[in-house]
Formats: C-alpha cells, structure tokens, sequence
C-alpha cells in the first residue's frame, strides 16, 4: 500500500514538474503599453502559449500621459499611440523604423488605414485600430432631426442642458469647437482659437456638462445622461447593449484616427514585438481581438466579417467609420497649439 501510494505521489509530481514546463516562457519577455480597455486577454493569453513569451501589458489613458512617461525613462517594446503622437514619435527618434518582411500578415491590413501623412509608407507604423468621433445620443431623448440639422451646435441646445457629456480631451473638445465653426482641426490661427475656447465656454456655462473620460460608456448605455461626443467604437459598444442609441458624425466634418503599434528605439525584446504585431493582425487574432474591444479592425476581412449579416456588429453604425468626407481630417502634432489650449481647457471647466 505504501508503495503504490508513493508511486502515485511520485506521478503527480512528474506530472506537475511536466505542466509547470509546459507553461514556462522560455522564449523570453514582451512589454506593450496601450490605451486602457484596448487588448482582449484571451488573444494575450493564446499568444503566450504560442510563442512562449510572458506578455505584461501596461495602460495609459492619453497619449500625452503615455509621451510623459516615455521621457521618464520608462521603456517599453510595443508602444500604440494615436497618428498625431507617432508623427511627433518619428519626429523625435523615439520609435525604431521596422523591418516589415518580419510582418508579413501586413497584407492582410485595409488599404484606407494604410499611408496615412502621419507616417507615408508604414515604416514606423501598423495599423491597430481606426475610426472617427461623433455624437452618440438616445433616441428617446434626443431629436434626431436637431442632431442632423444642428451638427456639433446640438452639444449647446439649451434644450438638452443637464443632459450631455463632455469628454475630457483637450484636442477633441477643441476639434469639436472647431469644426462647427468652420475651421480646421489643425488651426494655429490665435483668433480661431480664441473662437474655439469661446464657444467651449458657452457649453460649460449653459449646458451644466459632465465632463468624463471612460465613464461615458455606461453613463450612456445605461441612461445616466442622454448625449456626448463618443469615439466611434465605444458609441459601437453602447449602440450593441442599448438598442435606444444612436451615432452620427456631423457633416461639418470630424476627427479621423489611426491607432497604431509601434516599436520602443530602445526597446529590450524586439523579435518578440514582431513576432506580436504580426500575430495581432492575423485574421483569428484580429477578429477575436475587434469583438472584444469595439473598434474597427485595420485587418479588411474581419472588417467585413463582423459587419455582415450575422456579424457581432451588424448594421451598428458606429462601427463603420465613413470614408473620409472634405471636412474630416487626421490630427496633426503641434506642441506650441497644445500647450494654448491645455490652458484653454483649464478655463473653460473652471467657468462651469
């Protein structure tokens, strides 16, 4: 009895050395540092089994915080900031220029999120994420003619006053202003900017706005307010658990963005970040990857697959950016505009 009880225990112990080895990441270390909410663990979790490699993911919730950081010290491998931030990346030598014939899952990418001016070419870049920005509004609540009529100017119906959401992003809420006074995004005009903090302010006197980050996706979708300016695949998500909203990205014109994965100059595990950005892209990745976080997938065939009939975001139109119209436009990177309108922002909160 004594024998075959330590036969048995001298199994168990086999067997858990042999999982244990199974489980170890001989293949070394991978560090990406991302938008919170951004990565589906289960995609993380299957390409640590692949490949070997122990993956810590790290969030930042803009890309400023995430550019301060960086002049901290702090390394990463993988790093995927927004098109206005990698422009000012490549400007600063921050990330390295890739050896694309390690990514060979690129074709698989969607030509309208491909060459964008931020970075011609795609020598610094991949395509994560894309989308736009537009107003995200319940039906019930809000009248969908003075959205389309009104455009941007609906965030200052004093009509909807108490009822709207004001995200907390200083180049969005100016684009905001700017697009409904007819000027570009990208304006360094100091009178137009002026303008802009003018008609911000008026929404903080008149419209009583809370302003918010992420909280705006269930405040939304669970009626706590009635309209924000929402990013096209989080009014995605909202639109997907509350039949009740809508999304529309006003004709004036609006912001067209690329996420997209870039790799540290210094970073300490490049062939693992390859070997990562080129499995993210790949269709069963990406598809799994895109159901998860709401945004539209830069790989074309997941694209079509999850918006075709019997897709996880069939006829949500939030989840289709439009093409670009002549008023849509890519941020581009300006610190001296910045740094203005950070003390606008200031101001135009303190005056609620």
């Amino acid at each position: 009895m004594k024998k075959l009880l330590s036969i048995l225990i001298s199994l168990f112990m086999i067997g858990s050395l042999s999982g244990c080895l199974s489980s170890s990441y001989e293949n070394g270390e991978l560090y990406i540092f991302l938008p919170g909410e951004y990565l589906s663990d289960e995609v993380v979790e299957q390409f640590e089994y692949e490949y070997g490699v122990k993956v810590y993911v790290t969030t930042f919730d803009s890309n400023e915080s995430m550019y301060t950081k960086l002049l901290g010290g702090t390394v990463y491998d993988i790093l995927i900031p927004s098109d206005y931030m990698i422009e000012r990346l490549i400007n600063e030598k921050m990330i390295q220029k890739l050896d694309k014939s390690k990514i060979p899952n690129i074709t698989a990418l969607d030509p309208q999120v491909m060459n964008m001016d931020f970075d011609p070419g795609n020598d610094y870049s991949i395509p994560y994420f894309w989308g736009n920005a537009g107003i995200c509004y319940d039906t019930n609540l809000i009248d969908a003619e003075d959205v389309e009529s009104q455009g941007w100017e609906v965030m200052r119906n004093t009509k909807y006053a108490g009822m709207i959401y004001m995200y907390d992003s200083i180049r969005d809420a100016f684009m905001m202003a700017e697009k409904s006074l007819g000027y570009s995004m990208n304006t360094d005009d100091p009178a137009e900017l002026e303008a802009s903090y003018e008609w911000l302010a008026q929404i903080s006197k008149t419209m009583d706005p809370a302003f918010v980050t992420d909280e705006i996706i269930d405040g939304l979708t669970y009626g706590e307010k009635a309209m924000g300016f929402v990013y096209s695949g989080d009014a995605a998500l909202i639109i997907s658990e509350n039949e009740d909203m809508a999304f529309y990205a006003p004709e004036e014109g609006t912001n067209y963005f690329v996420d997209a994965m870039t790799i540290h100059k210094d970073a300490k595990n490049v062939e693992n970040a390859y070997k990562f950005i080129n499995y993210i892209i790949e269709y069963d990745a990406a598809f799994e990857n895109a159901v998860f976080v709401g945004y539209t997938s830069s790989n074309a065939e997941v694209l079509n697959d999850i918006t075709m009939e019997g897709g996880d975001y069939e006829g949500n139109d939030a989840y289709i950016p439009r093409e670009m119209n002549e008023n849509d436009e890519v941020f581009h990177s300006n610190e001296e505009v910045l740094k203005t309108i950070s003390e606008m922002w200031v101001k135009v909160k303190n005056t609620k």
